[in-house]
């Protein structure tokens, strides 16, 4: 395979001439350009990507760690952030955890893989990491943004919604048509952002009177089979219910299936709003009200702040990313009595 070397010998000009001529950086003669094009063309001469990360101190490519491929959230980041870095003309590098440990300790692995690969910038996902662990990472790689996290210590690194209020807004919502007897399905305890936007929940019922202790709480994992397992112990414990909270779409799609398989109709005889607002929200039967998160927002400014560290770019960043309510058919008035549903 012909080497930089060969090429400036068979031009008959400097190495030091033909890298300028090849990077297209420093003065070189349009003779001699000329020449160290026609070498190339003759020893079929390509530039070795080391060669060119030696010269540019780049190897032109993104890290980005996220738990999972699966679900429209995530696709929504992964779909944002490619579309972001082929702007730049840099890739990216996914990775996910592997093995059987613990959600963190594969979290810790993956983001330090992509660290010893020596990518420019990296990208972490993860509610799973300890903010202990956010500052040792980001010792170890300084250009690092954290996204879907609100982390105090590097707060210019950090991009995230407001979810205490999307939390408030989902309860006001269900409160302003009318329902007081109440369900959530909720994400992993575990989560700093599934905790948020608890809270907030339940912060804005306790202003209209109605107690944690009177809300029936189940928690789950986010998946899809999480969200069925959820309803179904919701409908096995008698408790009454006329709405339904759940701490994402991909949750609250199947809950709706499962009520539906009950004969349970939504929003006659249940109403339930979901969160994050993903694409899937408005395909589903009925179409789900959700509150929105502008995560393909969140995700831009992320990236393109990223992308300003690593190669000096001056893309206008944002940090305010309004948290509202989509409204659909999936959350109408309280009916006059609620029931208790036992399947």
């Amino acid at each position: 395979m012909a080497t930089l070397k060969d090429v400036a010998e068979l031009a008959g000009v400097g190495m030091s001439t033909a890298s300028r001529a090849i990077s297209g950086k420093g003065p070189v003669s349009a003779d001699a350009a000329r020449r160290v094009q026609a070498a190339i063309e003759a020893l079929n001469f390509r530039p070795s990507s080391i060669g060119r990360a030696m010269a540019a101190q780049s190897l032109g490519m993104i890290g980005l760690f996220v738990p999972t491929f699966f679900g429209s959230y995530y696709g929504t980041i992964l779909k944002q952030t490619d579309t972001e870095l082929r702007a730049v003309h840099r890739h990216v590098v996914v990775a996910t955890g592997c093995g059987e440990s613990s959600p963190r300790e594969q979290a810790l692995e993956a983001v330090e893989f992509l660290i010893g690969r020596d990518c420019d910038g990296v990208i972490v996902i993860s509610h799973d990491l300890h903010d202990e662990d956010l500052v040792r990472l980001h010792k170890m790689h300084p250009k690092m943004v954290f996204l879907n996290r609100n982390f105090g210590q590097l707060p210019e690194a950090s991009f995230c919604a407001d979810h205490e209020r999307g939390g408030e807004l989902a309860a006001r919502t269900l409160v302003e048509h009318g329902h007081r007897d109440i369900a959530v399905i909720a994400g992993p305890s575990t989560a700093s952002d599934n905790q948020t936007r608890i809270q907030g929940f339940f912060a804005e019922l306790a202003r209209h009177g109605i107690e944690r202790e009177d809300v029936t709480l189940i928690e789950s994992d986010f998946s899809p089979e999480g969200g069925y397992a959820a309803a179904q112990t919701l409908l096995e414990s008698k408790r009454r219910f006329t709405a339904v909270f759940c701490a994402n779409d991909t949750m609250a799609v199947s809950v709706l299936a499962r009520l539906q398989q009950a004969g349970i109709a939504v929003p006659g005889d249940v109403s339930v709003i979901g969160y994050d607002d993903d694409y899937s929200a408005a395909y589903a039967a009925p179409a789900l009200t959700s509150v929105h998160i502008p995560t393909a927002d969140l995700t831009r400014n992320a990236v393109r702040w990223l992308v300003n560290q690593c190669y000096g770019t001056a893309w206008e960043i944002f940090r305010e990313f309004p948290v509202t309510v989509t409204m659909r058919a999936s959350v109408g008035p309280a009916p006059r009595r609620s029931a208790a549903f036992a399947q």
